[in-house]
């Protein structure tokens, strides 16, 4: 009987863990506002489970240029918006429209970007939050 409790909460806890390892809250971007910066791409990290996008965007205040990271959808779903792995590379001009971060460090949820050959990639609500804003 022991064994049979001891399985069953081993069961029971691995069912719950796994959706809470599977994705995070987002509650650290603010829905409220949206930016729009121009910069050169750093890299584009094509990963499971989130995509990141980083940039670096010229600084008046600091006379530099500084790394926003932009937290995209999985590379799965940016396939379905047009993304892929090459659609930037290393030094590419790109605008991105993103959530920021609450705390005010230099990042944020991706909503879309406009790539260097023109092509616009859209998250796939952001058109929804837009249209209530």
């Amino acid at each position: 009987m022991h064994m049979k409790v001891v399985s069953l909460t081993v069961i029971a806890l691995a069912a719950f863990a796994a959706p809470a390892l599977a994705h995070h809250s987002f509650a650290m971007f603010d829905a409220q506002k949206t930016v729009t910066l121009q910069g050169t791409v750093k890299e584009l990290e094509w990963t499971n489970p989130h995509a990141w996008l980083r940039v670096m965007v010229d600084d008046a205040k600091l006379g530099r240029p500084v790394m926003w990271a932009l937290e995209m959808s999985s590379p799965g779903r940016l396939t379905t918006m047009g993304m892929r792995a090459d659609s930037v590379h290393p030094g590419d001009k790109v605008s991105v429209t993103f959530h920021p971060m609450k705390d005010g460090s230099r990042g944020g949820q991706f909503m879309q970007a406009v790539l260097p050959d023109g092509k616009a990639i859209v998250r796939a609500n952001a058109r929804d939050e837009n249209e209530e804003n």
